[in-house]
């Protein structure tokens, strides 16, 4: 009788059940969450197929690979028998690179016209962030970003902004207007009393000197919070 617990070897599998031979076969986009992350951890355990390694903690993150990509390298090794050091590393640097491409894709190509826009271009930005950040966009005339800047970050609920700072980097970069972003890892996208305090501050800054202050929004696990949406400019 056969041993039910007997586990077949990723080498055992079908062909076409292998992703990495699957992938050749079928093209990338055949391919699965489960079966790309397998592609990166490379190996499962004698009681575990990576395959089923990679659904385990997928399933574990409520198959959200924004959840995913918020997990430590610590968090890897203790949460998944099987993952190790390089393995989490591995994972990790991936999912680094494709928030990096995402916002270079952005930083080539955008152009603002609306908070939708803000949030495509700061979310991969901050959305991963066990912490608080605060993020400026400079804008030229034609409303197309100079460049995003990070101007400080803080601890899980709150970060300080230095407005003259930030008033001074936007003079330097001859920027026309301006708009900032920061997270609440908390997942709570209104705002604090503080936001709508900073938010005053930054759009009496702008005035004072003549630069546009666009929007303030705030990036919460994938929801996203609009001062100019919501009335409040």
């Amino acid at each position: 009788m056969e041993d039910k617990d007997k586990r077949l070897t990723l080498r055992e599998w079908a062909e076409d059940d292998r992703p990495r031979e699957k992938m050749l076969r079928k093209g990338i986009q055949s391919l699965s969450d489960a079966e790309l992350l397998a592609i990166l951890i490379r190996s499962g355990s004698k009681n575990e197929t990576v395959v089923e390694l990679s659904r385990r903690i997928l399933h574990e993150c409520h198959d959200n690979l924004n959840e995913l990509a918020q997990l430590s390298v610590l968090d890897f090794c203790r949460r998944f028998k099987g993952i190790g050091e390089a393995k989490a590393i591995t994972v990790i640097a991936a999912l680094e690179l494709g928030k990096r491409r995402k916002t270079h894709e952005m930083l080539e190509r955008k152009k603002i016209t609306s908070s939708k826009d803000l949030m495509e271009l700061f979310e991969p930005l901050l959305i991963d962030l066990p912490h608080e950040e605060f993020w400026v966009a400079f804008i030229n005339s034609g409303n197309r970003v100079i460049e995003t800047y990070r101007l400080t970050q803080g601890g899980s609920k709150q970060t300080v902004v230095d407005i003259p700072m930030l008033l001074k980097l936007a003079l330097t970069k001859s920027a026309h207007a301006l708009a900032v972003a920061h997270n609440h890892p908390s997942g709570q996208n209104h705002p604090s009393h503080e936001d709508e305090a900073i938010t005053k501050k930054i759009k009496t800054g702008c005035d004072a000197v003549g630069i546009a202050f666009l929007d303030h929004i705030i990036i919460a696990r994938g929801k996203c919070y609009s001062f100019f949406d919501d009335g409040k400019f």
